[in-house]
C-alpha cells in the first residue's frame, strides 16, 4: 500500500513538473502565433493614410497664426516705435522733447521761485524795523533783488524832487517807478510759463496727427497685402496709438504743472506787492520827516 502510495505521488509530481514546463512554451507560441496577425494588421491600418491625407492638410494654415504669435507678444514701446513710420517716429522725438522741456521747467521755476520768495521774506524782516529808506538800504547792504530796486527807486526820486513842495508828486512818481519795477519783475518770473501752456494745448493735437498718419498707413497696407487678418494690421494701429499715449503723457504733466506755478507766481507777486508798499511808507516818512524839520528850523 505504501508502495502504491508512493508510486501515485510521484506520479502526481512528474505530471506537475511536466505542466510546469510546457506552461512557458504555449505562451511562446501564443505570443509568436500573435505577432503574424499583427504584422498583417499594420498594413490594414496604414492603408487609410493617403485618404487622411487629405484631412491632415487641412490644419496647415496654422502655421502662419504660429508664427505671428510670438510677434505680436514682442511688441513693446521701442519696438513699436522703431518700426513706425518716419512721421509717427518724428511726432513721438517732438513729443518727448516737449515731455523732457516741461520737466525743466519745473525743477527750475521751483528752483527760482523758492530762492526768490525767501529772500523777498528775509528783506522784508530785515527792513520791518527801519525808520528811513536810507536806514532799510544799510540793513539790506550791498544785495541785490527786488526790495532793494525799490528802495533804489524811492531815494532817486525822492532826490530828484528835491526843492519841490508837493509832497504828492513825489508820492505818484515814485509809485509809477514801483509799478514798472513790478510789471518786470512780473515778466521775469513767468518765463517758461508760455511754453508749459503750449505744450499742454497742443500734445495730445500733435499726437493725433501722428496717431491718423499711421492709422492710414495701416489701411494702407491693408489694401495692399489683400487681407483683413488683425495680425496683420494690430502692429501698426498699436504704433499709431503710441503716438497719442506720448501726446497725453506731455500734455497731462504740463498741464498740472502749469496750474501750480501760476498759484505759486500768483503768491509771489503777493510778496513784491508787499515790498512795493514797504518801500512807499518809508519814502512817506522821509518826507513827512524833511517837512517837519523844515517847519521847525523856520520856526526857529
Amino acid at each position: 500500500m505504501k508502495i502504491m502510495s508512493f508510486q501515485a505521488s510521484l506520479a502526481a509530481a512528474l505530471m506537475l513538473a511536466a505542466a510546469w514546463l510546457v506552461s512557458p512554451v504555449s505562451a511562446q507560441t501564443q505570443t509568436q502565433s500573435a505577432a503574424p496577425a499583427q504584422a498583417t494588421a499594420q498594413p490594414a491600418a496604414a492603408s487609410p493614410a493617403p485618404a487622411a491625407a487629405p484631412a491632415a492638410a487641412a490644419p496647415a494654415a496654422k502655421p502662419d497664426a504660429a508664427a505671428i504669435a510670438p510677434s505680436m507678444k514682442e511688441l513693446s514701446p521701442w519696438v513699436m516705435f522703431m518700426s513706425a513710420d518716419v512721421i509717427v517716429k518724428a511726432v513721438m522725438i517732438g513729443l518727448a522733447f516737449a515731455s523732457l522741456m516741461t520737466w525743466t521747467v519745473l525743477i527750475a521755476k521751483s528752483i527760482e521761485l523758492s530762492v526768490a520768495s525767501g529772500k523777498l521774506r528775509s528783506a522784508l524782516k530785515k527792513i520791518s524795523e527801519a525808520r528811513s529808506l536810507a536806514e532799510a538800504q544799510m540793513a539790506l547792504g550791498a544785495k541785490q533783488g527786488i526790495l532793494p530796486s525799490f528802495l533804489a527807486a524811492a531815494l532817486r526820486e525822492a532826490r530828484m524832487s528835491a526843492g519841490l513842495s508837493s509832497d504828492a508828486g513825489i508820492k505818484e512818481r515814485a509809485a509809477s517807478s514801483f509799478s514798472e519795477i513790478v510789471r518786470a519783475e512780473a515778466r521775469r518770473i513767468r518765463v517758461g510759463m508760455g511754453v508749459l501752456a503750449t505744450i499742454g494745448s497742443t500734445s495730445p493735437f500733435v499726437g493725433l496727427f501722428g496717431t491718423v498718419w499711421g492709422i492710414m498707413n495701416s489701411f494702407i497696407g491693408i489694401s495692399k497685402s489683400q487681407t483683413t487678418n488683425l495680425a496683420v494690421v494690430a502692429p501698426g494701429i498699436a504704433e499709431a496709438l503710441l503716438a497719442t499715449a506720448i501726446g497725453l503723457v506731455a500734455a497731462i504733466p504740463a498741464v498740472i504743472i502749469y496750474n501750480h506755478f501760476s498759484r505759486m507766481t500768483k503768491s509771489y507777486l503777493e510778496l513784491v506787492s508787499r515790498a512795493s508798499g514797504a518801500a512807499a511808507r518809508l519814502l512817506s516818512r522821509d518826507l513827512d520827516r524833511s517837512h517837519g524839520s523844515a517847519h521847525s528850523r523856520a520856526a526857529e
